[in-house]
């Protein structure tokens, strides 16, 4: 009996050290929304620069064009560029009615309610890919994504009840958020942190164009979402005793950067005031709380982190000597500066069709007026439009539903004409266009269930002189924020450039990848370190990062120029890529001239 019991228990102890061996070891995702890799140092962010040091700093890093957060977002999500998730920009087109933006047919994504009302409207996942998180609880591990409204849910955006994947944001405690399981709100209580998440407060004041923005850092809020991870998911999570996948986004720097009020009117210090930096240390301060919390619980050994950041950043610019809309009057714009929505004001002047406002009900919108969000439904009716515009910031998005060729070619003529214009991407569908490239050489054109754009505009870019460009980048930006606040979009390098590293047990340890890598390689990564085996629809996916991996090779990159025909005022648009494999990664594209860090 003795022998048996003996055996028994060796078999037990080998069963476990087998089931230890195959567990898969804890991911944290840490993403430093807006955060550019040429501010990070040991003075500016300890935290991040030592994580990197130990463990794998990413130097040739890429954001994916519209480098905007919920497009890069569902690349991280899912492994899969944007042609297949159908995020091409914060705002979209969608060709319904969205309820929860207030039936506009153009949605702002950052809002839990609208990301209910477009997954129920495209069969139920408007990604039409599996996310690493869902495909992680399935497989039986912890999973909690904590951060910033938006893009958090997109992790797991179908799931609404909180009892399977943790969701955590600024809408937590208040409609329309995704409610909290019993287990989670009792940790929160005995935690003393209360079950609703503060608002942003001083952060999240934006100013106008006579009146500064912010000076504040975005403390209050991220100290909430640093300590519910750290008091009361990750204990959750140790006492379950099963691998877990855990993404934490960090509105800070974004936040700051957009709204800081260091420099109203002045493109210099721009982003690169105070009250920017300020944010940059808020996130670092962050993964700081997060690293000893793992570490006080016993969690960090095993435990890999990866750090990236959605996209750059660049300081905003409202200059421009061609446009129409610039040389009409505003009540609450800068005199002679473009006004939020001048892309829908020039091309309705251009083409000589009326403009409506999407949300305002299709409204038409008239002299010495802007649509109330930037979007705009021109020619039609407002519920039959002929050309929609989806504004986002550093580009912009041109739908054309009818799929007409020749309107297709008489807007790219407006648009190309303007000095704010830094070239032009158009649907395959709509035929070769001269001085453009098709948007399916971008990864623009895929398996996506979401309405395709005709036309992707990128704007004018430049530096304001600086010893690394990508850190004073400006750009022309569709936005109500004012010149010399902050936006990201473009398809310049300071926004394309965004900052990546890793530690932990899977990680090399003190490696320099010099290969090229970007937020869809993150997705792929994710899902290669949690054992996932994820069913792909779509067939533009990014690459594990294996080279970043004990014992992994370095691939061969190959770096490459695509250029358009020139259009008949001799104008090019120009892409710089790199390539491994069959994987592209994009530099920076445009008019040679008007876009930051293009070689043409």
């Amino acid at each position: 009996m003795r022998l048996f019991a003996a055996a028994m228990l060796a078999s037990a102890a080998l069963t476990a050290q087998a089931s230890a061996q195959t567990k898969p070891h804890n991911v944290l995702l840490f993403v430093a929304d807006g955060l550019r890799p040429g501010v990070v140092n040991e003075t500016t962010a300890p935290n991040m620069t030592a994580l990197m040091k130990r463990g794998v700093r990413f130097d040739n890093t890429h954001s994916l064009f519209p480098t905007f957060t919920t497009a890069n977002a569902s690349a991280m999500a899912t492994g899969h560029y944007l042609g297949d998730t159908g995020d091409f920009s914060n705002t979209i087109y969608t060709a319904f009615p969205v309820p929860g933006a207030g039936d506009s047919l153009t949605p702002f994504l950052e809002n839990d309610a609208v990301l209910g009302d477009v997954d129920e409207h495209f069969s139920g996942n408007y990604l039409n890919e599996a996310t690493i998180l869902r495909a992680a609880h399935q497989a039986g591990l912890s999973t909690a994504t904590v951060g910033k409204l938006g893009p958090a849910l997109i992790f797991d955006p179908t799931e609404r009840s909180g009892e399977q994947t943790v969701v955590v944001d600024d809408s937590t405690g208040r409609p329309p958020g995704v409610p909290l399981s019993a287990e989670m709100k009792r940790r929160l209580t005995e935690a003393e942190l209360g079950t609703q998440a503060p608002t942003r407060g001083e952060n999240g004041q934006a100013g106008d164009f006579q009146h500064p923005g912010t000076l504040a850092a975005n403390v209050g809020q991220q100290n909430w979402f640093a300590d519910v991870t750290t008091k009361a998911v990750l204990p959750m999570f140790r006492a379950r005793g099963n691998a877990f996948a855990l993404v934490f986004w960090s509105r800070d720097p974004d936040g700051s950067q957009h709204n800081e009020g260091d420099s109203l009117g002045r493109l210099v210090p721009g982003i690169n005031g105070p009250t920017s930096f300020a944010g940059i240390k808020n996130a670092d301060d962050d993964l700081g709380k997060l690293e000893a919390a793992l570490k006080e619980q016993g969690l960090y050994d095993d435990t890999d982190i990866i750090l990236t950041s959605d996209h750059g950043f660049s300081t905003i610019s409202k200059e421009s000597a061609t446009s129409f809309a610039a040389s009409q009057s505003y009540a609450d714009v800068t005199p002679h500066t473009l006004p939020m929505g001048f892309v829908a004001i020039d091309l309705a002047h251009g083409l000589g069709k009326q403009l409506f406002d999407p949300d305002k009900a299709g409204a038409p919108v008239g002299p010495g007026a802007y649509p109330s969000k930037g979007n705009g439904l021109i020619g039609g009716t407002p519920h039959d439009p002929e050309i929609v515009v989806a504004t986002n910031g550093g580009s912009d998005l041109i739908y054309i539903p009818s799929g007409s060729k020749e309107l297709a070619r008489q807007v790219a003529g407006v648009l190309a004409a303007e000095d704010y214009t830094s070239g032009l991407f158009v649907q395959s569908d709509l035929g070769e266009i001269p001085g453009t490239l098709p948007l399916s050489v971008v990864g623009l054109e895929g398996s996506a269930i979401t309405p395709m754009p005709a036309i992707a505009i990128n704007f004018r870019t430049f530096a304001t002189g600086c010893a690394d460009p990508t850190t004073c980048g400006v750009e022309v930006a569709d936005t109500v924020l004012q010149q010399g606040q902050g936006m990201h979009g473009s398809f310049s390098r300071a926004d394309t450039r965004n900052i990546m590293g890793a530690a932990g047990p899977s990680f090399r340890a003190g490696f320099a990848d010099p290969a090229p890598a970007s937020n869809a390689d993150i997705g792929r990564t994710v899902a290669m370190l949690l054992r996932l085996n994820i069913e792909d629809r779509g067939k533009l996916i990014g690459r594990v990062l294996t080279e970043a991996l004990p014992n992994g090779a370095l691939p061969h990159p190959e770096s490459r120029v695509m250029r358009s025909e020139p259009d008949a005022a001799g104008r090019v648009t120009v892409l710089n890529y790199q390539t491994v494999g069959d994987t592209r990664y994009f530099d920076a594209a445009g008019y040679p001239g008007r876009t930051l860090g293009l070689q043409p």
